[in-house]
């Protein structure tokens, strides 16, 4: 089995508490693309007349194409991206090849505010910002289950 990165990181003694991770929400708008090219694909050959028919599927490519993108990308992005509280820090990494990642101690974590819309409150994910000491977190976006996160970072169990 494959070490991720935050395992390769952490310090001696230092255990991970809570693991975060993105929503699904994140490959709807390419799911739904995909969905309404199927469809038109399926009005295409069952409706449409000869000259429509073309003109239907060739709509229904660009947007299974668009579609498709949009859920290769949504779905790297979740991949790669590593949302863990430790017992001592807040480590966030994303990127698949090139890497980007953020630790923050969780003594100097001073807020950490969560914003969920009514669609994200029903389906428990949301965006987090953490407000250190002097800096913060660029806001994550995104997040399963951001109330549980939240209550991780500020005292767990």
């Amino acid at each position: 089995m494959a070490v991720g990165y935050v395992e390769r990181v952490l310090q001696l003694g230092e255990t991970i508490a809570y693991r975060g991770k993105l929503h699904w929400m994140l490959m709807a708008p390419g799911i739904a693309l995909t969905v309404i090219s199927g469809s038109l694909s399926i009005v295409a050959a069952v409706k449409a007349t000869a000259d429509l028919r073309m003109g239907l599927l060739g709509v229904s490519l660009v947007l299974f194409l668009i579609g498709g993108t949009m859920l290769l990308r949504a779905w790297l992005r979740r991949l790669s991206t590593e949302i863990i509280v430790t017992n001592r820090r807040i480590i966030l990494k994303t990127g698949l090849i090139g890497r980007n990642s953020i630790e923050m101690n969780l003594d100097k974590v001073e807020s950490v505010m969560v914003n969920q819309g009514i669609v994200g409150r029903i389906l428990d994910y949301g965006t987090i910002i953490i407000r250190g000491v002097g800096s913060g977190l660029e806001p994550i976006a995104d997040v399963a289950a951001p109330l549980e996160f939240h209550r991780q970072v500020n005292g767990g169990s």
